[in-house]
């Protein structure tokens, strides 16, 4: 059993424990709201600008990516020709062999 006197105590006890907000930096909820609403708008707007960067590095890669197969068939229409040209000559000679 306890006495009154060491309920008030104890009661005085536990609320001096716990902190309380300090009046000069203590800011409304619609501050607060403000304050992180802005934070967010700013990460939004960083998202947005590297979104759009990576679109045109991802625009560049692609055109890149076509002009390097158009140069692979080029290529390959050169080397088909250079074949052509060869097997020709190949058998121009064998027919000076066979005459």
């Amino acid at each position: 059993m306890t006495t009154p006197e060491y309920n008030e105590w104890w009661v005085r006890r536990i609320n001096d424990n716990i902190p309380k907000p300090s009046q000069e930096k203590s800011q409304s909820i619609e501050e607060h709201l403000r304050v992180v609403l802005s934070e967010l708008e700013i990460i939004r707007q960083d998202f947005e600008r590297r979104n759009t960067e990576l679109e045109k590095k991802i625009e560049q890669i692609e055109e890149e990516k076509m002009n390097l197969r158009l140069d692979m068939d080029v290529q390959k229409l050169e080397v088909k020709k250079l074949r052509k040209g060869k097997n020709k000559a190949e058998e121009d000679l064998d027919s000076l062999k066979i005459d």
